[in-house]
């Protein structure tokens, strides 16, 4: 099979390492980004478009990985002004279903193909490629994309037609949500009672307790440092829609209370775990007021 020739947009947190595994793969890629020094490090191996028109009409296979409904639209909006037919476009975005209907809808009736493939797992692995790339779209488009998601990720999961692999995301996203909360919530009760915070956490991830998600962020509680793997407030977002999608559960309430607290406290731009500084924060504060009191 011919190589066919890969677009890439959007290199922040993600879709910087995300690229560079297709990169050294050997593919030939062009890569675009709103913020053009993000793109200097593909400038000797790959082409860097400054215009989003140039790498789709210069790509057959395009990758979008944005940060919200707001900047994905406004990609295929520029998207959407070329001649796209015959291309397949990958979004790999964390988007609304609402969204990713509307762009699947848009991209296909001016003949092209549409896949939303978003991922579990955050930087780390997306620099190893180890991702977990979770599909929905047709199933001659998804073995049209496997050559590069074999690059990106250890397992692709065909969930259905467009729109599952965002319900996908959103599932798993809303059970990570509530797991690095209660995480958060365990380390601070240990804490209080005079358990060591490292035996804690080997208690935790070698019992039946234990998964890569609280393995992975073992490292930022032992050193209580909490640079943005995956920021607290693109959690917020998930799980704001996956409220809008349908997650009403007795959980939903107190996970959104607790986020949207975090983020109007200044913690948003803190990994995701760091919303253990957050509760830290107002046990205290409570505890200042009743001595106040």
């Amino acid at each position: 099979m011919e190589t066919e020739k890969i677009g890439f947009i959007g290199l922040g947190n993600m879709g910087y390492p995300m690229a560079k595994n297709l990169e050294k793969a050997g593919f030939p890629l062009s890569v675009y980004n709103r913020s053009p020094e993000k793109a200097e490090d593909f400038k000797e191996k790959s082409v860097v478009y400054t215009q989003i028109k140039d790498l789709v009409q210069n790509s057959s296979i395009i990758f979008t990985m944005l940060t919200d409904d707001h900047a994905a639209t406004a990609v295929y909006e520029e998207i959407l002004k070329s001649d796209i037919s015959g291309k397949l476009f990958i979004d790999m975005s964390t988007i609304s279903p609402q969204a990713t209907s509307k762009l699947s809808g848009a991209v296909k009736i001016k003949e092209a193909s549409f896949i939303d493939a978003p991922v579990a797992g955050s930087t780390m692995p997306a620099a190893e490629g180890t991702l977990i790339i979770m599909a929905g779209g047709e199933e001659k488009d998804l073995q049209r994309a496997m050559p590069y998601f074999e690059k990106l990720g250890k397992a692709v999961k065909h969930l259905g037609e467009n729109g599952k692999g965002i319900a996908g995301k959103l599932s798993i996203n809303y059970f990570l949500s509530a797991l690095y909360q209660g995480l958060a919530e365990t380390v601070l009760f240990s804490d209080k009672l005079g358990i060591e915070r490292s035996a804690m956490l080997e208690i935790i991830n070698e019992s039946a307790s234990g998964s890569g998600a609280t393995k992975v962020k073992t490292p930022m509680l032992i050193n209580n440092t909490y640079d943005a793997a995956f920021a607290l407030d693109l959690m917020l977002k998930d799980i704001l829609l996956a409220k809008n999608a349908g997650a009403d559960f007795p959980l939903s309430k107190a996970l959104i209370n607790t986020y949207q607290a975090a983020h109007d406290e200044g913690f948003g731009k803190d990994d995701v775990m760091g919303i253990i500084n957050y509760l830290k924060k107002i046990r205290v504060d409570k505890n200042i007021k009743i001595l106040n009191s």
